[in-house]
C-alpha cells in the first residue's frame, strides 16, 4: 500500500471539481411586455418533474444510472437559488459565506454533491410554460456545452451520482436555478455537527453495497465562514475541498503496514466502518469528513460523502 496514491487521486477530484464549478451560465432575454396571471410556485413540483425527465434523458442516452430525487436537496437548493435571486448574484458561495457542501450538510445532509448554477434575466414572459421553458433552458444550455469548457456537462454525466436536486426560485423578470448532484453509497449513523478543536469523533456506518470498498478518509478543515460583500459574490469564482486535511487510512491487515511503517487510523470489513476523526486545528473552524469510495479495485476512488462538522 501507498499513502502517496491517496492524496493524487483526491488532488485529480479537486482540479475536475474545481473544473465543473468555474463557469457558470446567464441567460438574458430581449424585454417585451409581460403576460399576467403567470407562472408560480405550484408549478414547482411540474418543473422539477420535467428537469428531471430531461436529465434522466440524457444520462440514459449516455448509457448511465438514471438519478432520483433527493427531497432534502431540493429544499436547499430552493434556499440558495432564493439567496441569489434576492442578490442579484449567481454564486457556489450564498449570501452568508457557506458553500454548496456547507449548506447541504448542516441541513442534515451527508453525501457528497456537485452544484450546477445558473440564470435567466430579463424574461420576456410570465406564462407558466414560457417560465418552464426559460429553466430547461438553462439546464441544456449546460449539457450543451463541449470541451475543454464542459465543468456544467461532466457533472450532469457523471457517473457515481446517484439522486439530484432542483432549487428553483423567480423574482421580478429574474429566474435561478440550483442543480445539487449527490453520490448515496453509504448509511451514516447519527453524528454531532458540533465539536470542540482537537476534540474526536467517532463516526460509524456502513456501506450500501458490502461489495464496494472504503479506500480512505479525509478529514479537511476550513475558517469559519464569513458573509462576502456582493462585489465578490458577482464574481464568478470556481470551489474546491478545502486544501488543508489530514489523510486516515484503514487498518492494515496483520502483519503488514503501509510504506511509511504506519498501520492505519480505521476499522472497517464486511461493510461497516469505525472511524475516529480527529479535528485537528486548535482555532475554530468548519471540518468537512470525505469518504472516498472504490466500487471496483480497478477504478479511481471518488467522494461519497461531505459531512460538515462546526467547532469553536
Amino acid at each position: 500500500m501507498s499513502g502517496d496514491r491517496f492524496i493524487t487521486s483526491r488532488r485529480s477530484f479537486i482540479k475536475s471539481a474545481a473544473t465543473v464549478l468555474l463557469a457558470l451560465p446567464t441567460f438574458v432575454r430581449a424585454q417585451t411586455p409581460l403576460e399576467r396571471g403567470g407562472f408560480d410556485e405550484r408549478q414547482f413540483p411540474l418543473l422539477r418533474e420535467k428537469l428531471l425527465t430531461l436529465l434522466n434523458d440524457e444520462r440514459t442516452a449516455a448509457g448511465l444510472n438514471r438519478l432520483e430525487l433527493d427531497e432534502l436537496a431540493c429544499k436547499v437548493g430552493n434556499d440558495h437559488a432564493s439567496d441569489m435571486v434576492r442578490g442579484q448574484f449567481l454564486s457556489h458561495w450564498g449570501s452568508d459565506g457557506r458553500t454548496a457542501y456547507l449548506r447541504y450538510s448542516f441541513a442534515g445532509g451527508v453525501d457528497a454533491l456537485q452544484e450546477n448554477v445558473g440564470s435567466a434575466d430579463k424574461i420576456h414572459s410570465f406564462a407558466p410554460n414560457s417560465v418552464i421553458q426559460d429553466f430547461l433552458d438553462m439546464h441544456q444550455a449546460m449539457m450543451n456545452e463541449v470541451p475543454p469548457n464542459d465543468g456544467h456537462r461532466r457533472t450532469i454525466l457523471d457517473k457515481y451520482h446517484t439522486h439530484v436536486g432542483f432549487g428553483l426560485a423567480f423574482q421580478g423578470r429574474s429566474l435561478r436555478l440550483d442543480e445539487l448532484y449527490l453520490a448515496r453509497y453509504l448509511r451514516l449513523d447519527p453524528v454531532p455537527r458540533q465539536a470542540k478543536p482537537k476534540s474526536t469523533i467517532i463516526l460509524t456506518g456502513r456501506l450500501l453495497n458490502a461489495r464496494h470498498s472504503l479506500h480512505e478518509v479525509d478529514v479537511c478543515y476550513e475558517p469559519l465562514p464569513k458573509a462576502p460583500d456582493i462585489a465578490w459574490l458577482r464574481t464568478p469564482r470556481s470551489l474546491s475541498l478545502p486544501s488543508d486535511y489530514l489523510v486516515l487510512k484503514p487498518r492494515a491487515p496483520a502483519g503488514t503496514s503501509y510504506t511509511d511503517g504506519s498501520l492505519g487510523d480505521f476499522d472497517w470489513g464486511g461493510g461497516r466502518f469505525r472511524v475516529p476523526a480527529n479535528m485537528f486545528r486548535s482555532a475554530p473552524g468548519i471540518y468537512t469528513i470525505v469518504f472516498w469510495i472504490n466500487l471496483h479495485n480497478t477504478e479511481n476512488p471518488f467522494p461519497a460523502t461531505e459531512i460538515c462538522v462546526r467547532v469553536e
